[in-house]
Formats: structure tokens, C-alpha cells, sequence
């Protein structure tokens, strides 16, 4: 009986057990959902700070209402079209762009939820870091409880942004005579007034007719016309020209002003580049830079900019109703670049420009004895004044799809030096002993290989001269004389000589430039490339600012002096490239190369200055016996006082064309300049 009470006991328990644990369960089920519940409105809280701080960021200033309540809108004195305007009109006025959030948090708070983040933004006075600024959310709809703060931490109601810059001024580019090659001009704004352009039709008519005057687009116009700062009376400028034009349509207005330009135009447009707006992905690389400001697209305006920009000054702060600062959120000291003079000579410059006549081709001139860049040409180019004030679609597109590229800088760019080449091969072999200048070498027909393990090539000449010796193949260009020479001093000789001079250096230049190379691998794969290389082909990549550089030792008396563009930088020397008595040997024979009749040219002689030149032509072709692209080189310098050297190249050039005959004109201006 005892132990039917104990079971019966037990029985009652159980219910009991199981009413307790769904009891439990249900309890944990509820503050599971209530902690889900509670997760999901402080992601929907989360959401709504972010889609807040975006509107602000992407300027759709008409969204920023819709994360706001109307009470606290209403409470702070403004309705969601002022709040709207309020945010425009300081954020545009600012030059607000590059703005982003971090640390975001929310938090629960006793009737809702508290949010804090860090803001950082660019000006027009550059970066504005880390403005913290808190807020509450509603807990209903997780809404944003606005207040002025929310614009900028520490303002109120009543309070106004003061914003003044002092923009800095652009340093200019100037030659060795302070003449300008990249200044601050007067340029001529066309615009129109929004006002005055009417309604309806008249103001399609007269955009379309403005649009077609100008080189632009209807949609580009209406574009400009949209802008957040745009007012009906306020001037919109819509092109900049350097000069000013003699009509316009109705309905627009120039205004004159300062702007970037550059007096070469095309003949330094590579040298110098141009200049830019800088845009939002500039802002994201260097947050030094302050919108709206202008930084160096190309050439030396780039490599140069930081030291040309200089740094715009100016205040940004908070000021109470009645016009008294309460807190200054940015201020900047304005400092001006800096000017930068350069060793160019803008009338050579010129003048080896319009020499090129327009072909492909380059050419550089230096001060041997110092190494100043006198001229630094590539051609064909193209205006940078264009490229800085706004270039149309039109004329864009002729630039880039002109098979002579003129966009490319050809004295940055490697190619195979020719029979330039020769006089360094020479001067290696003397040097080495491998060579003698008096021995003849007799040399018969116009090609020739070392022997049948050649295969079908053969190295070619252009005159069938015998017998050769030095002056002699530097005179008639003798490639098969200068082939046999290099095989006979071996690669490691020969390899031993170049690396004396400028191979595999980083020239201190601001110019973009591979250093110059020898061969694509470490050695010669062949007796072929070693002997094509001995006579300026092969696997040798120089460009003309290379070249003329490595041709110094012969005006310096075996002394390489290096390439300088900045006026006052120090010029840097590496002596005994070459020894004195090679050099004679050599400058001897350059000379002959202008004074003797046969010689490639020959045809300066006209000119009555005293020149050593050496020409050459590097030939690219596929098959050997058939006519390829041929690239003509001339080096010549003043043989009498070394006060100038030139570098001329024309790439493909045409039937009867040289770099020798296009030459002329810089070599007699250079001579009446430097002696």
C-alpha cells in the first residue's frame, strides 16, 4: 500500500515538471524575441543615420527630410524645405565633397536610441577631420530627432557658417630667360546669366544655338545650369578660350579672368603638360588638396605640383545671429607656389619645333658643359590650352585617334639609337685596345656574316667603300665595319664599356622614363645581337634625352655629364667614361663626318659653324630584305667651343627626309646663342 502512494506521488509530479519547462521555454522564447525585436529596430536605427549621412554626402539634399522627425524639425524652427535649403546652401557653399562616416553607434537610451559618428569632408580649404556629432533616434520609427548640431557639431538654431577663401596663386613655369611657359593668364569665360536666356522654347532655342557656338552639348548646359550654387542672376560659366571670340549668340556674356595658359601651346605641350580640376578621386588620394582647386594633369605641371600649387587659405566657422564666432572649424594660412625656372630656351624650344614640321620625331638640345636642356621637343602635340580650359568632345577625339600620337612624349620613349651609336662602340674599342684607328679592314660589297652558322642574315652597308678604318666607317656610317669591330672585342669587353655610361640609371629628371637598356637579357643570346648592337640596332632602347646624355662624354672630353632641367640644381658629372685621347680620336672623325664631301653630313657644311655630328638610321622591319620603318638620327655639338649639342630624331621618316636637314635651323640659332 505504502509503495502504490509513492508511485501515485510521483505521477502528480510530472505534469508539474512539464508545466514548469513550457513556463520556461515560453519565457525564454519571449526575451528571445524581445532581444531579436530589440537588434532589428537598432539595425533599422543604424540604417537610417547611414541613409542620412549619404543624402548629405551624394548632395540629395531633398532626401535628408525623410530621416528627420516634423517635431524636432519644427521644435528647432524649420520645416523640411528649409532644412533642405539650409544643407544646400552650406554644403555647396563650402565646396563640400569626399565626405565619409565612421564609428557609427547606436545604443538604446530609455525612450528610444542614442547614434554617434565621426565625419570627415573635404572644403575648398582641403580636409576637415574627425567633427563628432551625436543625435537620439525615435523608438517607434527610428527617426532622426534633428537639431542644427547635425550640420555641425556646436551649432544652434539661429547660428550661420562664415566661409572665406583666399585662393592661393598658381606658381609659374619659366625659362632660362624668365620667359613664361606655363603662367596665370587672362582667359575669357563664356557664360550666360540663367535669367536672361527666357522660358519655354526661347530657352531651348537659345541653349541648342549656345551649345553649337561653343563646341558643347545641350545636356552639358543644362548640366552646368543645375548646379546646387546656381542663382537666376548669377554668371555660369560655360567655356574658357584664351582669347576672346569675336561673336557670340544671344543670350551669353564673356567675362574676363585669371587662368592657367601656356605660351608654347603645342611646342612644349609634353615638356610642360597642363593643368586640371581636381576631382573626387584626387580628393580620396591626397587629402591636401581642397576642391575646387586646380592640380597638374601631365608633364612637369604633375611632377612639379606641389611645389607649383601652394596651399588656398581661409576660414570656416560658426558665427551666431549676430555675426560673432563661436567656433572656428578651419583655418588655413593661404601660401602661394613657388615659380620653378627651368634651363629651356623658349625660342629653341620653339624653333626645334617647328623644324619637326609637324612628323614624328623629338628633339633635345643641350648646354654640353652643364648639362642644360635647351629644348626638349616631341611632335606632333597638341594644345594643353585646350586640355586646361575644357576641350570639346571633337577636338578630343582627334587628338586620340591620330595614328601619330600626339599625345606621346618621343624624348621620354626608348628607341634603337642607329649609327649614332657607332661613336660609342668606337670609343670602347680604343679604350680597350681592341681597336686600332689606322688599321684597314678590307670590306667588299654591301653585306657580310661572320660565317654560315648565320644562317640567312647578313649585316648591310650602304656604300661598298674598301678598305675601311675608323674615320672612314664613321664618315660613310660603315655598319659592317663596326660589326666586325664589336665581335672582335667580345661581349664581355664591350658590355664592361657601356655600363660605364647611363644604362640601367635613373636619370634625375621630372620626366616619366624607363632607364635606358642594352639588351632585354643580361647577355647576348647570339653573335648576331651582339654585332647588330656594336652598330646602334639590336636590343638597345635609348630615348633622345639617353642619347644625348651618353654622346656628352665626346664634347666633355670623356666626362659624362648628366641631363638637368631646374635651373638651380647642381650639375652632376662622372668622369673618366671615356679617356682625353679616345675622344680626339673620335671628335676628329665627327667632324670630318660634316666636312668631308662623302660624309652623311655632309650637307651642314652650309651652314659655316664648326660642327661634329654623327647620323644614323635605325631600320625596323620584319624580313631583311625588304624596306622597314627607318628612324633618323642626327647628333651634332659645336666642335669649337662645346657650347651646345643637339639630339634630332625622326621617327619613319619619309623619302628625301632627314633629322639632319630638319636640324639646320636650331643648330644656326644655337650657334648665334651659346658660343
Amino acid at each position: 500500500m505504502q509503495r502504490s502512494q509513492k508511485n501515485q506521488k510521483k505521477s502528480n509530479k510530472l505534469p508539474l515538471i512539464i508545466i514548469g519547462a513550457v513556463i520556461l521555454l515560453g519565457i525564454a522564447g519571449f526575451g528571445g524575441y524581445t532581444v531579436y525585436h530589440a537588434n532589428q529596430l537598432k539595425n533599422e536605427g543604424e540604417q537610417t543615420v547611414k541613409k542620412f549621412i549619404a543624402a548629405i554626402s551624394d548632395g540629395k539634399y531633398n532626401e535628408i527630410p525623410k530621416y528627420l522627425t516634423d517635431a524636432s524639425l519644427k521644435d528647432n524652427g524649420f520645416t523640411a524645405e528649409t532644412v533642405e535649403e539650409k544643407y544646400q546652401n552650406i554644403f555647396s557653399g563650402i565646396n563640400a565633397s569626399n565626405i565619409k562616416a565612421k564609428d557609427i553607434q547606436i545604443e538604446k537610451a530609455d525612450n528610444g536610441y542614442d547614434f554617434s559618428y565621426t565625419l570627415s569632408l573635404n572644403t575648398g580649404l582641403g580636409a576637415l577631420k574627425d567633427q563628432k556629432y551625436s543625435g537620439t533616434l525615435t523608438e517607434d520609427d527610428q527617426k532622426i530627432n534633428w537639431t542644427p548640431k547635425l550640420i555641425f557639431p556646436n551649432m544652434d538654431g539661429t547660428d550661420k557658417v562664415s566661409y572665406e577663401v583666399s585662393s592661393a596663386t598658381r606658381g609659374e613655369i619659366l625659362d632660362r630667360n624668365d620667359q613664361g611657359l606655363a603662367v596665370n593668364g587672362t582667359v575669357y569665360q563664356i557664360g550666360v546669366i540663367p535669367n536672361q536666356l527666357g522660358t519655354g522654347d526661347e530657352r531651348a532655342q537659345k541653349i541648342a544655338a549656345i551649345a553649337e557656338s561653343i563646341g558643347s552639348t545641350e545636356d552639358a548646359i543644362n548640366s552646368a545650369l543645375d548646379q546646387g550654387w546656381v542663382q537666376d542672376d548669377f554668371f555660369v560659366p560655360l567655356k574658357t578660350v584664351n582669347t576672346t571670340p569675336e561673336s557670340v549668340p544671344e543670350g551669353v556674356e564673356v567675362h574676363q579672368a585669371t587662368g592657367r595658359t601656356y605660351p608654347l601651346g603645342e611646342a612644349a605641350a609634353q615638356l610642360i603638360g597642363y593643368v586640371g580640376k581636381v576631382t573626387a578621386e584626387d580628393l580620396e588620394k591626397n587629402d591636401e588638396l581642397a576642391a575646387e582647386s586646380l592640380i597638374g594633369r601631365t608633364g612637369l605641371e604633375r611632377a612639379l605640383d606641389k611645389q607649383l600649387r601652394g596651399q588656398d587659405g581661409g576660414l570656416l566657422a560658426i558665427v551666431g545671429e549676430d555675426g560673432t564666432q563661436k567656433k572656428v572649424l578651419q583655418e588655413v594660412r593661404k601660401t602661394d607656389g613657388e615659380n620653378v625656372k627651368l634651363t629651356i630656351d623658349a625660342k629653341a624650344q620653339q624653333i626645334a619645333y617647328d623644324s619637326l614640321q609637324g612628323q614624328p620625331g623629338s628633339s633635345v638640345a643641350t648646354a654640353p658643359k652643364t648639362g642644360d636642356l635647351l629644348a626638349v621637343v616631341s611632335s606632333p602635340s597638341f594644345d594643353p590650352n585646350k586640355m586646361t580650359n575644357g576641350i570639346s568632345q571633337a577636338d578630343y577625339d582627334a587628338y586620340n585617334n591620330d595614328e601619330n600620337l600626339p599625345f606621346m612624349s618621343r624624348f621620354a620613349t626608348g628607341y634603337a639609337p642607329g649609327s649614332t651609336f657607332k661613336t660609342v662602340t668606337a670609343a670602347i674599342g680604343l679604350d680597350a685596345g681592341t681597336l686600332d684607328p689606322n688599321e684597314e679592314l678590307a670590306i667588299n660589297g654591301l653585306k657580310w656574316q661572320k660565317d654560315s652558322s648565320w644562317g640567312g642574315y647578313q649585316v648591310t652597308r650602304v656604300s661598298d667603300e674598301s678598305p675601311v678604318n675608323l674615320r672612314t666607317a664613321l664618315v660613310y656610317s660603315d655598319n659592317i665595319y663596326m660589326a666586325q669591330e664589336t665581335l672582335k672585342m667580345g661581349e664581355k669587353t664591350f658590355r664592361a664599356g657601356l655600363n660605364k655610361f647611363i644604362f640601367g640609371e635613373k636619370l634625375d629628371l621630372p620626366i616619366a622614363m624607363d632607364p635606358a637598356q642594352i639588351s632585354n637579357e643580361d647577355s647576348f643570346n647570339s653573335e648576331v645581337l651582339l654585332a647588330d648592337t656594336g652598330y646602334g640596332q639590336g636590343q638597345l632602347l635609348l630615348n633622345p634625352i639617353q642619347q644625348i646624355t651618353t654622346y656628352s662624354v665626346f664634347p666633355n672630353n670623356g666626362t659624362l655629364v648628366y641631363p638637368k632641367l631646374i635651373a638651380d640644381e647642381e650639375t652632376k658629372t662622372k668622369a673618366d667614361v671615356v679617356s682625353a685621347g679616345t675622344v680626339d680620336t673620335i671628335k676628329q672623325d665627327m667632324e670630318a663626318v660634316v666636312s668631308d664631301p662623302n660624309g652623311t653630313a655632309s650637307s651642314l657644311q652650309s651652314l659655316g659653324i664648326p660642327l661634329a655630328a654623327k647620323t644614323g638610321t635605325a631600320e625596323i622591319k620584319e624580313k631583311q630584305d625588304e624596306r622597314g620603318q627607318q628612324n633618323s638620327f642626327l647628333y651634332a655639338f659645336d666642335s669649337q667651343n662645346q657650347g651646345y649639342a643637339v639630339m634630332e630624331f625622326l621617327e619613319d621618316r619619309a623619302d628625301g627626309q632627314s633629322a639632319t636637314e630638319l636640324s639646320k635651323e636650331l643648330l644656326t640659332y644655337l650657334q648665334a646663342t651659346y658660343q
